[in-house]
């Protein structure tokens, strides 16, 4: 071991470590911030560095389970829990519907029809023959009351966490069904997981440290002169960490287009070439714009939290544009005069304002069809946030490129063509299949699938022709096919990478050397 070139290269992170401990002390990320009042990324740092030069060797790893209490936690604390809230108003009020539940307790349909169901099956709530919920008179069960209390002792915690050993095994099966590990602005419990590192200083530590009391380190040598320094003269006083100008500069690379900008103005500039018009929209939407006007039922499960980004401030827009919010609205009940039969439920007039972050391409071809000429073809690149693992060929933020061709003599056969298109000459894809499909808003449904070299088949997009409910609503009678591409997989499989993550590294270097489709 070459202990001068080892002390060269100490951070004070690292020093103050070696001369503050010994190979019998066990250290921790915990012990370090109040002993040394390190942050925990300076633990972090200072731990890695020295077991890459083999001076500390991790003795031990504990995992551990936290139930943080988030702000909506604190307020099921202070009001209640639904199911709580709902006994209460209907042993106060009577017998009620859903829906005025809803409104008395300031709950949202989808949780009060959510907890109604696990009250039912309780037999603490049933429904009458006027379809109201009414109180049985049973007794609350034991897992409300044991939601209650954790949710009384979470807010009076000093860091709002539960720690999931400290809980019995009733507890435990009760919290798993209010936390979550995404999604936590609308789940009661923030699930978080950490893992106890326990390290010691490995034996060649010791002579480290005798090299580095032989040479007068302390850790505390200045690393930069500021400009108070120079003032006041204090750089005088002090000693400096040594500098290796041996070692080579970070090599100096001119500003390049990214590749995947290009990749989407090749995509821009082919479908301009076909007689495409580009259009539009706002990154921040109405539930109204994302899904009503799409057919998708605000019941739908696309319409949680786990899916859609809520806006926190403003939460509503001010109104929906007319005549297109009735129009939609009479849809969604009774079908309207689209010929259909909607589906069947009363339309929520306060939920349609909701602001969330556009969650599908589909929302600007929703903008246009009120606008579109017939015949008429036009396209868009669109930035979307979903919830979502990421992985190869996942992300939570990604763009799809969405369009839709308008005309009375265009058929599903226009529209396979129209995908082959995208998936052979702009992804470069050799192998590609459809698959049926289900969408709210188009029948028939179709799922364009390619198949990656590594990565093997994945979906490309999906595609259909809208329904009568979603172009009739908006004053438009004529077929309307539709089609939403993940343009982040095109770009995938046109510049030769395995995991979407390349695209948007810092490094691109790398991607620019591949080999390109186009």
């Amino acid at each position: 071991m070459d202990i001068q070139n080892i002390i060269k290269n100490l951070h004070p992170l690292e020093i103050k470590v070696l001369l503050n401990y010994t190979a019998k002390d066990e250290l921790t990320s915990e012990k370090l911030q109040k002993e040394l009042d390190y942050k925990e990324g300076h633990c972090n740092q200072a731990f890695s560095w020295l077991g890459g030069k083999e001076l500390l060797s991790v003795v031990s790893k504990t995992p551990h389970t936290f139930y943080e209490i988030t702000d909506l936690g604190r307020a099921y604390a202070k009001d209640g829990i639904p199911e709580v809230r709902i006994i209460n108003f209907v042993k106060e009020k009577g017998a009620k519907l859903l829906p005025e539940i809803a409104a008395g307790t300031g709950l949202e349909q989808k949780d009060v029809g959510s907890a109604f169901g696990q009250l039912s099956k309780a037999g603490v709530l049933k429904m009458n023959a006027e379809k109201k919920a009414e109180y049985s008179g049973a007794e609350i069960p034991a897992n409300i009351k044991i939601a209650t209390d954790l949710f009384e002792r979470a807010a009076k915690a000093e860091n709002g966490q539960l720690d999931n050993a400290s809980l019995s095994a009733d507890e435990q099966k009760v919290i798993t069904n209010y936390a979550k590990k995404r999604g936590a602005a609308d789940s009661p419990f923030k699930i978080i997981e950490r893992e106890t590192v326990v390290y010691k200083l490995n034996k060649e530590a010791a002579d480290v440290v005798a090299a580095l009391k032989k040479a007068g380190i302390t850790g505390e040598e200045l690393g930069a002169v500021t400009p108070q320094m120079l003032a006041s003269g204090e750089w005088k006083n002090g000693t400096f960490r040594g500098y290796n100008i041996a070692i080579p500069p970070a090599r100096i690379i001119p500003g390049r287009t990214n590749p995947y900008v290009q990749f989407l103005e090749h995509v821009k500039d082919k479908l301009c070439s076909l007689g495409f018009q580009e259009y539009d929209g706002p990154l921040v939407e109405t539930e109204f714009w994302n899904g009503d006007a799409l057919f998708m039922p605000q019941f739908h499960a696309a319409r949680d939290i786990h899916d859609v980004y809520r806006i926190k401030n403003p939460t509503h827009a001010k109104e929906i544009e007319e005549p297109w919010l009735t129009n939609v609205a009479e849809t969604h009940k009774n079908g309207g005069n689209t010929g259909s039969r909607g589906w069947n439920y009363d339309f929520d007039h306060e939920f349609t304002r909701r602001l969330v972050l556009r969650s599908q391409g589909t929302v600007l071809s929703a903008h246009q069809l009120h606008k579109a000429e017939v015949p008429g073809k036009y396209f868009g690149i669109a930035r979307c946030f979903r919830y979502d693992k990421v992985d190869a060929t996942h992300l939570s933020d990604f763009y799809q490129t969405e369009g839709i061709i308008a005309g009375e003599d265009v058929n599903l056969r226009t529209l396979l063509g129209m995908l082959e298109m995208f998936a052979k000459e702009v992804a470069g894809a050799t192998e590609v299949k459809y698959v049926p499909g289900y969408f709210p808003f188009t029948e028939p449904s179709v799922e364009v699938h390619i198949k990656h070299p590594v990565l093997g088949w994945f979906e490309l997009g999906g595609a259909g022709i809208f329904r009568p409910e979603v172009t009739k609503a908006q004053d438009l009678d004529c077929p309307v096919l539709a089609w939403g591409m993940g343009i982040d997989r095109m770009a995938l499989m046109a510049l030769g990478l395995n995991d979407l993550r390349e695209l948007f590294s810092e490094n691109i270097e790398e991607v620019r050397l591949r080999k390109a489709k186009f």
